[in-house]
């Protein structure tokens, strides 16, 4: 009886294409001018020899080619444990085939589970400083194709404050939203708009500044890690000490 395809497939199926001793791959890739090389043998554990390794006379005949009797070696590991074969017993072999194939199947689930995607802060992608806005052009520059939003502004102190500071920073939430399918005339009409609200804050007393961290992103699908931009805007009040209290070259920067 010789080894069928079906059990061909699960014992090399299981195996995952390792070597159950060294793990090694058992076909190796093509090159430029050859194909693919099998470095792999489908080995019994209990030999169909009666002059080979381990072999055992009470063993069922029509058992020797089944899937229970065959181990996945390559090249070397098989004439190692046929050479040495009163060091690797049935039960040794059969011990390192169950361990290897869990091995196998704890590899494949760790892929199909991707890890949890976070996020991730980059020292040197966090702005030293935010820089004062003074166009509507500035600010959509700063918002497109962000991946995230992080606002932050001075304790208000009534409601048409509420309500200037609070149209601002979600008619800038929408854009980001907006941002891959916004057409250049478009883009054109919303920095203007941007412009005259910017013109309306300065004239209630706030000061807008922004700027752009990029953090990374990983875990999930794709594994890969990825940029992961944020616009960060803050509207504070132009008397606030965090502004009048910078430094010459801060305040430069600001302004």
């Amino acid at each position: 009886m010789v080894i069928t395809d079906k059990t061909r497939k699960i014992l090399w199926g299981r195996a995952g294409n390792r070597c159950a001793i060294c793990k090694r791959e058992l076909v190796v890739d093509a090159t430029a001018t050859d194909d693919e090389a099998v470095i792999a043998e489908e080995c019994h554990i209990v030999s169909s020899r009666p002059n080979g390794p381990r072999y055992d006379s009470s063993y069922p005949q029509e058992k020797l080619n089944a899937y229970d009797n065959l181990i996945l070696l390559c090249r070397v590991h098989h004439k190692m444990i046929d050479d040495q074969y009163e060091n690797y017993t049935v039960n040794i072999l059969r011990q390192m085939k169950v361990t290897h194939e869990l091995w196998v199947k704890r590899k494949l689930a760790d892929i199909s589970k991707p890890k949890p995607a976070k996020l991730r802060r980059v020292k040197v992608n966090i702005p030293a400083y935010l820089a004062r806005l003074t166009t509507g052009k500035e600010v959509l520059d700063l918002v497109m194709y962000a991946c995230a939003f992080s606002t932050d502004h001075d304790e208000l102190k009534s409601q048409r404050e509420v309500e200037l500071v609070g149209s601002f920073l979600q008619n800038v939430r929408d854009l980001i939203d907006l941002s891959d399918v916004l057409e250049p005339m478009h883009q054109v009409k919303e920095s203007y708009d941007l412009t005259r609200s910017l013109e309306e804050l300065e004239h209630a007393g706030f000061f807008v500044f922004g700027g752009r961290e990029i953090q990374r992103l990983e875990g999930g699908i794709p594994s890969e890690p990825s940029d992961w931009p944020i616009a960060i805007l803050s509207v504070l009040r132009r008397d606030n000490d965090v502004i009048m209290h910078a430094n010459l070259d801060d305040l430069r920067r600001l302004s």
